[in-house]
């Protein structure tokens, strides 16, 4: 492989770029590698840079010259300090080390000449296409305004994402003695500062808000000088009354840089120009020199420089993509900060130290358990409980503990009506220990079934069915509470069971559809759906107000409207399903009307001592479709009409979305509308572990975690859940039958003595 890299350019001079270069001479001191650089060696932006032990120990084992320079240098703390409202709250354990950028700079740059690398400064690189004709390799190491990937646009294929908030980068002449936030509630809006020690007497500022809070504060109009003066003004009693200075600071709007492809033939992509984190999870700089040794070690290991690249790519996709993942909660968390500032200050602390997903309720407890312990108290969980195990009153329902069985479609009844595998499904999870079991979607009418294995509630056969179901979980599962979710198909309908073929029209006996706007789920493939009048509105506000009243008869003790996913009232909500010119069409007030309608007359029917949610897409992941502000505008109304609850899912409204999937994915908007409405709500979406529960609860972003797929996988997750924990209390009660089984089985012996010699 050596023979295939001889002559490498690097284009750019920041930490990737040059640690790159020092560590492709490393392996091979016969190549020629040359890195432009356009600014003078010792410009830099910026002031200190945080690595993590997991990156030092990648740059231990790859050059342990530059690793003892570093070493030498860093800062080391481990609290964090949270200021807000004059109180402060600090978590220990957490483990920093960080340098001045300049001097990370300066280690870099003297590696690189020790090892014989050319050093080109304030030298702009010849363009990627001309070094890429005279080298084996080019790698473009030229930063978030990447003119390489500007230049290959069609095959790098990115997508640069620019975000809500201002920021300026400044510094303090003195050293704070932990990671610190401090939050300032101006006049203008919420302002934040995140400050951190990088030197024996200097500290990283930076002081960020909403734009529109820049606006109002004036910072537009003001130049460097003034700006720095302003902030130093603004966290006056954060810097002791010492002044801020810059460094070419200007004040920025974070952009967000993803691409489809990070290699072009010879030409390769690291760092901010293959991909960009926000500054608040500090990531830019380790994750350029995490690429460098990555790119290094795939050269000298595979036998082309093609699959070389294509391993780098595959071993650092993934990587990436969850940090920018994590880094993206963070972002979105600062972006929402004025809905949390009235929290009570631990649940506010928690909530900013858990914002990215990566800090969790049990390794926070871990790292801090005096101060978790307070958290805990603050929230109301009693001694030596889980927050996840704590109880929640919905009117007249008290549910044991905070974990819900989401709505699964079984495609298991026939006409409608659930039968044994309905009553043994919903029974094993009642068992299971969760707090509140919820049926699939229930049609309230034979025309607004998805599929014809889906359940209704508009025959009697089919209430006495699910009276049956009820009875049992009341019965052998007291305490456990059972919902009803309550919908109508609308476009989606009539297709095929889920695994015979998803969202795919029946092959014969097909039932008319009808929806908010004559507009199929997918052109040309399903069927064309009636664009209901305002007789077949009325029909269907029956049929819904009818299925309540059979609801409360079969003894269900919650019910759900389902105004998601892109069934029959979802469609009327989006703005891309719903194309009517009349009242129910148009402005969101409008799209609104008809589900209000509906759920005004079934919480009319519904009794007034047991709640109702909705379920609500608070995002359509599609150009033009609904958004996280239409959605706190759609929580708003159904809270406005009596709704006790909001669950927060997303998508599924049209066949050409864009999820962001990643763990815990669709919580921000729940939290969101949580925070701006102060409402219960329910989150859903990838939650996978009890520590996520916990997490979500404990930082005041949710009320009630769904699980879907973990309840598949195991009926008595939330039973089990409560043995990994230790927690044997009345939010989790085993039935008397199981009892025996509350504790984990012991597995095969692990103690036996280890070998100490080993013969040859």
């Amino acid at each position: 492989m050596k023979s295939d890299t001889r002559r490498i350019a690097v284009i750019g001079g920041g930490p990737g770029g040059l640690y790159a270069a020092a560590l492709l001479k490393r392996l091979d001191p016969e190549r020629s590698v040359t890195v432009w650089e356009r600014n003078a060696p010792d410009d830099t932006f910026g002031f200190g840079v945080v690595l993590s032990d997991e990156t030092l120990g990648g740059i231990e084992h790859a050059d342990p010259v530059v690793y003892r320079a570093l070493q030498a240098e860093f800062v080391r703390w481990d609290d964090i300090d949270i200021i807000h409202r004059g109180r402060t709250q600090t978590s220990g354990g957490h483990g920093f080390a960080a340098l001045g950028r300049r001097r990370l700079l300066e280690i870099l740059h003297e590696r690189c000449a020790s090892l014989g690398v050319r050093l080109r400064f304030r030298a702009d690189a010849p363009s990627a296409a001309e070094l890429a004709a005279t080298h084996d390799l080019v790698i473009a190491a030229d930063g978030v305004h990447s003119t390489t990937r500007e230049a290959h646009a069609g095959i790098f294929r990115p997508i640069v994402t620019t975000h809500r908030n201002r920021y300026i980068w400044l510094a303090a002449d003195f050293a704070f003695d932990a990671f610190r936030f401090e939050i300032a509630e101006t006049e203008h809006g919420v302002m934040q500062l995140h400050a951190y020690p990088y030197a024996a007497r200097a500290s990283t500022v930076i002081v960020e808000m909403r734009e529109e809070v820049w606006r109002a504060a004036g910072f537009d109009t003001m130049d460097t000088v003034a700006s720095t003066e302003r902030c130093g003004k603004i966290f006056a009693d954060a810097l002791g009354g010492r002044p801020l200075r810059s460094n070419n600071s200007s004040w920025l709007t974070f952009r967000t840089v993803v691409n489809a492809h990070w290699s072009h033939g010879n030409t390769v992509l690291i760092g901010d120009a293959a991909h960009t984190a926000h500054f608040s999870i500090g990531s830019g700089t380790k994750l350029a020199v995490e690429d460098a040794l990555a790119l290094a070690a795939c050269i000298e290991e595979q036998p082309d420089l093609p699959a070389a690249l294509a391993a780098y790519e595959t071993e650092r996709r993934p990587v990436v993509e969850s940090t920018q993942r994590a880094a993206a909660a963070s972002l979105r968390w600062f972006e929402e900060l004025g809905t949390y500032v009235d929290q009570a200050p631990r649940q506010f602390a928690f909530n900013l130290l858990t914002r990215s997903r990566r800090v969790t309720h049990d390794n926070l407890r871990l790292r801090d358990a005096g101060f978790t312990a307070a958290v805990e108290e603050e929230f109301g969980c009693a001694p030596g409980t889980p927050p996840m195990f704590t109880p929640l009153r919905l009117r007249g329902l008290e549910l044991r503990n905070r974990i819900v069985v989401s709505p699964m479609d079984m495609y298991s009844a026939v006409d409608g009506v659930p039968g044994d595998f309905h009553l043994v499904h919903l029974g094993a999870r009642a068992l299971g220990g969760a707090g509140l079991v919820m049926t699939e979607m229930v049609c309230v009418s034979a025309e607004g079934r998805i599929t014809p294995g889906c359940t209704g509630l508009y025959t009697p056969e089919q209430a006495a069915a699910w009276s049956r179901i009820t009875d049992f979980v009341h019965t052998s599962a007291p305490g456990t509470a059972i919902g009803i979710q309550l919908g109508h198909s609308g476009r989606k309908g009539s297709t095929r069971l889920m695994w015979e073929g998803i969202d795919q029209p029946l092959d014969a006996g097909n039932w008319p559809l009808s929806a908010a706007s004559a507009l199929p789920y997918r052109e040309g493939v399903n069927q064309v759906p009636h664009a209901l009048d305002r007789a077949g509105l009325e029909v269907i506000r029956s049929q819904f107000a009818a299925a309540a009243r059979h609801a409360a008869t079969c003894d269900f003790d919650l019910l759900e409207l389902h105004c998601a996913h892109g069934y029959l009232l979802s469609g009327f909500l989006s703005p891309l399903t719903n194309h009517r010119t009349d009242a129910y069409g148009g402005p969101l007030t409008n799209r609104l009307r008809f589900p209000l309608e509906v759920f005004d007359a079934v919480r009319a029917e519904w009794p007034e001592d047991r709640p109702m949610t909705v379920r609500i897409s608070a995002t359509d992941w599609a150009d033009g479709g609904t958004t996280a502000d239409d959605a706190v505008e759609i929580a708003r109304a159904f809270v406005a009409h009596g709704a006790d609850a909001i669950d927060v899912s997303t998508g599924q409204v049209v066949p050409d979305e864009r999820p962001e999937y990643g763990r815990s994915y669709q919580t921000p908007y729940a939290d969101r509308i949580r925070n701006a409405l102060v409402v219960p709500v329910i989150a859903v979406g990838a939650i996978s572990s009890w520590d996520d529960a916990n997490s979500l609860l404990l930082a005041g972003r949710a009320d009630l975690c769904a699980m879907a797929r973990p309840h598949l996988y195991d009926p008595h997750w939330t039973l089990h859940a409560a043995a990994e924990q230790g927690y044997s209390g009345p939010g989790a009660p085993w039935p008397m039958p199981y009892r025996a089984g509350s504790r984990t089985p012991p597995t095969g012996r692990t103690d036996a003595p280890k070998p100490r010699l080993t013969l040859r």
